[in-house]
């Protein structure tokens, strides 16, 4: 029977640093403290002085020189009856005095409570206004030479880095409710529990020091790499995943094995080259019966693979001290015990090409981050940025749409069956950047585990907790920053490492529904990556302005993606934008969310009053902020938050101005952004740099981030993509053209033929290798939907949503090419235009290229001026219709097609074909054949209204009372609870007048 291992890792368990409170996924990181300048000194000095002037020198002045200014007894009746004299006039200023020396030493007391406790948002004092904002001001300035000493509560910048020992592997958050103050005392804590970390990583270090005397004495566990089984090849990340629990820990195996020699005599170099017959060390808390513990007591292993085994144990302890173990390279990380690696490197990771580690078949998924740089010119501030992609895509497609459905009616221009624009140039590497990026999924889970969360909490009659930030791991976990604690969270959801952190697994967040609540916390807004995970904050509910240093156009850039992400996000019900000073042309984004104000006194003039008036609908309603007002029976549109984008510089008084004005708006639902040239903002309460190599420095929060940046480039090219899809263009807008159109004369008969228009179908192609039909298959499919091109990341990311490498991905093209084959001239019916993207050869078509071109010869080509043609035209196009898109395609496949607005186009283009060949036939008084083509288009487009209008013309025309009521009956229980659309009840009122009695009948 093989023999437990004693493992490194589990002979340090009962190390200090694994008690109760260690925390999972410590990787020591460099203590950054804050060096104290000159000016901070001098600073803390004057405050110090003044201070000691206000609160001790005030009354001692008074006691001096004026005394007592009360009477010592009961005034009488003849105390009214005095000659009012000097005296009395000092008497009633040094009171005056006295009241609000007395209401100045409160606010200091106020403040000086609040940053010493770091609750966070300091409690106001009834009437102090300027004098409460001096005293903060005062106060801040005198702490922050000693924010360095002992601290209660750890900062943001453990945020990413720790978790208590019981949670699941996540990207941890922040402990500190952030505010005012309270940001500058997690210095010396983070300091400490650095050090702590360090030592307990020497003691692990020292452990594996002296791993490869125990690997030689057959003390360790190793895996053999197994031979390919059909298609399926071994892979690191699988080994991690059967054997460890968690296929990220690959990272663990390869630092064990990195350069060490293999059986063959070649050695890992890369996680994704991977051999069979390999040899893998594993980490001690490996389980499975494919590892081989003891070579010489298990039966099953040959004594060759015991001697390799034996073998390659040997070079464990050179490993361990070298260069390529876990402790040589500098960007290793040694786990804590039992703890599994913390993440690597900041790298910001898209869904559509994450970084799980190496993907079947050997091969490393590679990080969209990493990948950025060798993008073929798309641009990398939206490859990084998933839930910005997101919220543009999912915007962009809704107003495609709705400029079909405009076109449909006829409300723009007349124009029907309107092909939407083909972007070109910047636009189009947007768009592919988009697709690239997005991570609709992502977006789906924060706002279902958000509302869901609000449900639950409105079912136990629990207010909302205030929300400071959200983190989402790389895992897909999420992290709310509160305030303070609000006791034990809802099911699923758990406390995190302390009780100001609520956490939920994503394998919780799946289970979630679609709750029917209000979104919660509408103002969280992506601000950049730390250490994988990525950081929201929530703009509506920081106790007073947020401020943004740093370069003109770096600012901008923040400022664009901030408002973009906001105008566009899947996560807020609705909101009110305003960007003062920049962002005019960035209305076209979102027209009913964004508004622009020009300057500073329009701001004021908008602010004050929305302030007042929030103000008065919180009392009258009796909550204490908007939080409240968003759950239960309460309306809460009413509390829809208003953010507030400043990109220009205020002067003095202007800042002042805005300060008090932000006092009170946490808990209006009311968040300022403010862009300044330096770092001195009255009323801060949380200060931000961004830099010029795009990151953004948070250095009282401990927050060190890769900046989510919308560069005006790209900008531009965004607000070109929205537009130019915007249903309201004049008549210099997108023609009807469709994008590719094919030659329906019998010369001009394909070479290969899809069918896309109801089940798929491949004419002209042999059946590809049953193991890639599905795949080749949905590639062949994307490049048919897309006859403009498509970028190559796109193909990849549309097939593998979860990432794939160059290789197999070039491996595929060269599959599909190969299957395509070449016209008889030689050219490859799978080819490249000038800028890279793929392309299909004019002899592959599809039934919907030769629906959309039979249709517009119809209508604009050859149709027009011969009434037989176009006839026989639509009649043609209107065979071809089979069903829906695809109606067969398998479960989780052909998923890029919920970015596609095909969904809509095929409808509206069976339903125009329909109503064409109607209108043909009606005008020969053939009403059955025009029954026939409408009962035809319905089966594709049963919910057009144009087409039940037709029908019961047609229906009408044929002089058949009993069918005309049939149908209206038919027409009547499909609309359900809702009714009938106005116009069809109009149309019934005028083609027969005695329907409604036959409802009544019914009812």
């Amino acid at each position: 029977m093989p023999r437990r291992r004693t493992s490194s890792s589990s002979s340090s368990s009962t190390a200090p640093s694994a008690g109760p409170a260690a925390p999972r996924n410590r990787t020591p990181q460099p203590v950054r403290v804050r060096r104290r300048s000159f000016g901070d000194f001098v600073k803390a000095f004057l405050a110090f002085a003044v201070l000691l002037v206000l609160v001790a020198g005030v009354p001692l002045a008074l006691a001096v020189t004026v005394g007592w200014p009360l009477p010592d007894g009961a005034p009488g009746l003849d105390w009214l009856q005095r000659e009012i004299t000097v005296q009395t006039f000092l008497h009633i200023l040094t009171v005056i005095v006295w009241l609000a020396w007395a209401q100045f030493t409160a606010c200091v007391l106020v403040e000086v409570k609040a940053a010493l406790s770091g609750v966070g948002v300091p409690g106001r004092v009834p009437g102090s206004g300027p004098s409460q904002l001096l005293a903060r001001q005062l106060v801040a300035a005198l702490l922050l030479v000693g924010a360095t000493a002992a601290s209660l509560t750890p900062g943001l910048s453990q945020l990413g880095q720790s978790l208590e020992g019981n949670q699941k592997p996540a990207v941890a958050a922040a402990q500190q409710a952030p505010g005012l103050f309270a940001q500058q005392q997690e210095q010396a804590a983070s300091t400490a529990s650095a050090l702590a970390e360090q030592a307990g990583q020497a003691g692990q270090a020292a452990a594996r020091a002296d791993g490869g005397a125990r690997a030689a004495s057959g003390d360790t566990k190793y895996y053999r790499i197994q031979p390919p089984e059909g298609r399926h090849h071994d892979s690191l990340w699988e080994v991690a995943e059967r054997h460890l629990g968690d296929g990220r820990r690959y990272k663990e195996i390869f630092e064990l094995n990195k350069d060490r020699v293999q059986p063959d005599g070649s050695k890992l170099s890369e996680a994704s080259l991977i051999r069979p017959g390999w040899i893998m060390e594993m980490p001690g808390d490996a389980r499975g019966g494919e590892l081989v513990e003891m070579p010489d007591e298990a039966p099953n292993v040959s004594e060759q693979v015991q001697q390799q085994i034996s073998d390659y144990a040997r070079t464990g302890g050179d490993h361990a001290q070298g260069g390529g173990g876990a402790q040589g390279g500098g960007d290793a990380h040694v786990s804590l015990p039992e703890q599994r690696p913390a993440p690597g490197p900041a790298t910001p990771v898209t869904p559509a090409t994450p970084a799980p580690g190496p993907a079947a078949g050997g091969q490393h998924a590679t990080p969209a981050a990493e990948e950025s740089g060798r993008s073929f010119g798309l641009p990398e501030a939206l490859l990084a940025a998933p839930l910005l992609a997101a919220g543009l895509l999912g915007a962009l497609g809704r107003r495609r749409r709705q400029a079909l459905w405009h076109s449909a009616l006829g409300a723009v221009g007349g124009r029907r069956g309107m092909e939407p624009p083909t972007p070109t140039g910047d636009a189009q590497d947007v768009q592919d950047a988009l697709l690239v990026g997005a991570d609709p999924d992502g977006v789906r889970l924060l706002d279902r585990s958000l509302r869901g969360l609000a449900a639950s909490l409105a079912a136990e009659s629990r207010p909302l907790p205030v929300v400071y930030a959200a983190w989402m791991g790389g895992n897909g976990d999420l992290h709310l920053q509160l305030a303070q604690p609000a006791g034990k969270p809802p099911t699923p959801w758990q406390v995190g490492q302390d009780q100001t952190f609520w956490m939920l697994a994503r394998a919780d967040a799946e289970r979630y529904e679609d709750a029917e609540t209000a979104a919660p916390y509408p103002g969280l807004v992506s601000l950049g990556t730390m250490d994988d995970s990525r950081l929201l904050l929530n703009l509506e509910a920081v106790p007073g302005l947020v401020s943004l240093s740093g370069a003109e156009a770096d600012r901008a850039a923040v400022f664009a993606s901030v408002a973009a992400e906001l105008a566009t996000n899947g996560w807020s019900d609705r909101m009110t934008i305003t960007l003062v000073g920049f962002g005019d042309d960035l209305t076209p984004l979102a027209p009913n969310r964004i508004r622009h104000l020009d300057g500073f006194e329009d701001l004021f003039e908008t602010m004050s009053a929305e302030t007042r008036q929030r103000r008065g609908a919180l009392g009258a309603a009796g909550h204490d902020s908007v939080l409240t007002g968003r759950t239960g029976p309460a309306q809460h549109t009413r509390w829809a938050p208003h953010l507030v984008l400043l990109a220009a510089q205020p002067s003095d008084e202007d800042a002042l101005r805005l300060a008090e004005l932000a006092a009170d708006a946490g808990r209006l639902g009311i968040g300022y952004l403010v862009g300044t040239a330096g770092t001195d903002l009255p009323g801060a309460a949380w200060e931000m740099e961004i830099t010029g190599d795009g990151k953004l420095l948070a250095p009282l929060l401990g927050l060190e981030l890769e900046a989510q940046l919308l560069p005006v480039a790209q900008q531009r090219a965004v607000v070109e993509l929205f537009s130019d899809a915007d249903p309201e263009r004049g008549p210099g807008g997108p023609a009807n053209t469709p994008p590719f159109l094919v030659d329906i004369s019998e010369q001009g008969r394909p070479a290969v033929y899809a069918r896309l228009v109801g089940s798929y179908e491949i004419i002209g192609l042999d059946a590809p290798d049953g193991e890639r039909s599905a795949q080749l298959h949905e590639a062949l499919a994307l490049l048919l939907l897309h006859r403009e091109g498509v970028h190559p990341r796109v193909l990849a990311s549309a097939l593998w949503p979860r990432g794939v490498t160059e290789d197999v991905r070039d491996a595929l093209l060269e599959r599909l090419r190969a299957w395509l084959g070449s016209d008889p001239d030689g050219t490859p019916r799978l080819g490249t235009d000038a800028t890279g993207r793929l392309t299909l050869a004019k002899s592959v078509v599809s039934d919907l290229d030769v629906l959309r071109s039979l249709y517009y010869e119809a209508t604009q080509g050859r149709g027009v001026d011969s009434r037989q043609v176009r006839g026989r035209l639509l009649t043609d196009a209107l065979v071809l219709v089979r069903g829906p898109l695809l109606a067969d395609r398998p479960e989780g496949r052909y998923r890029w097609l919920t970015h596609e607005i095909i969904d809509a186009q095929l409808p509206l283009l069976v339903a125009d074909t329909g109503l064409a060949l109607s209108e043909f036939h009606l005008e020969r008084d053939r009403a059955e054949k025009a029954i026939e083509a409408l009962n035809a288009a319905l089966r594709t487009a049963p919910a057009d209204e144009r087409l039940w209008h037709e029908l019961l013309r047609a229906t009408h025309a044929t002089d058949d009372a009993d069918r005309l009521r049939a149908l209206a009956a038919d027409l009547i229980g499909r609309s359900g609870v809702r009714g009938l659309p106005p116009r069809t009840e109009a149309l019934l009122d005028e083609l027969l007048p005695t329907w409604r009695d036959g409802v009544a009948a019914a009812g």
